[in-house]
């Protein structure tokens, strides 16, 4: 059952959203060779509950940080610890908000100084694929034509799309029905956006292989050929005649 939003929830998500957006677009100031994930988590904690918003990562399912933080061919669920961010890095930072009882979620992966030109398109074309997805969001659509969308960027370039790894609804919980593949799949196909429904849409790319490995930790999963990985989210409300950006301008 996919929920839908009334205005009083989706003002909730307006908030959380933007606490989570300002967070990221701050992190491009704070992000430099030397800080440690650790440190980049200690401030992101101090940045969300300095809005009176709760961290939505913290403790959720046991996970043990306000942010996922992925380095190069880690693509999601990177654990915050004392690993130094170095020149050449792109470091991908997952988080959200709740306030007063709504989620968000939304990602970016940020390009540490200097990197090979197949590495920087990566994380172009991830974060292109991103808009290209949201570019199809209107109420009346299929889902499926937003994982299509996703799916043809990463075609077209060669990378790695992973099928073990999807957006979803979110909204009172981190993590709602339905599942938003990043590629074109039958079961998307039957899905219609409705008025009101709060997608996290998140493209997930590697320049090599699409299969992974699930760390030790059982947090991290990182690429199986050790290939360099991007990510972008942000969460998305559906409207009547296109798509708001919950966690951006």
């Amino acid at each position: 059952m996919i929920s839908i939003k009334n205005e009083q929830e989706i003002e909730k998500m307006r908030v959380a959203g933007k606490i989570a957006y300002d967070l990221l677009m701050s992190l491009k100031d704070i992000i430099k060779p030397g800080i440690t994930t650790k440190e980049i988590d200690k401030y992101a904690y101090d940045f969300i509950v300095s809005r009176d918003a709760t961290p939505a990562f913290l403790d959720y399912e046991g996970y043990p940080a306000s942010t996922c933080i992925s380095i190069n061919d880690m693509v999601v669920h990177g654990i915050p610890d004392n690993t130094k961010i170095k020149e050449g890095d792109i470091v991908s930072v997952d988080t959200g908000a709740i306030y007063k009882g709504y989620y968000s979620d939304t990602a970016y992966t940020y390009i540490v100084g200097k990197v090979d030109k197949k590495t920087e398109a990566l994380v172009e074309n991830t974060r292109k694929a991103l808009y290209e997805g949201i570019s199809k969001v209107k109420a009346g659509v299929s889902l499926n034509e937003v994982c299509s969308a996703i799916g043809k960027v990463g075609r077209e370039n060669g990378y790695g799309i992973f099928e073990v790894l999807t957006g979803h609804g979110v909204g009172t919980t981190l993590h709602e029905d339905p599942y938003v593949p990043n590629l074109s799949n039958h079961e998307s196909e039957g899905i219609i956006l409705k008025s009101g429904m709060t997608l996290a849409i998140e493209p997930m790319f590697s320049l090599g292989t699409k299969e992974v490995w699930l760390l030790p930790d059982e947090w991290g999963i990182i690429t199986q050929d050790g290939s360099m990985a991007a990510h972008f989210e942000h969460t998305v409300l559906v409207t009547d005649d296109g798509y708001e950006i919950l966690t951006g301008e």
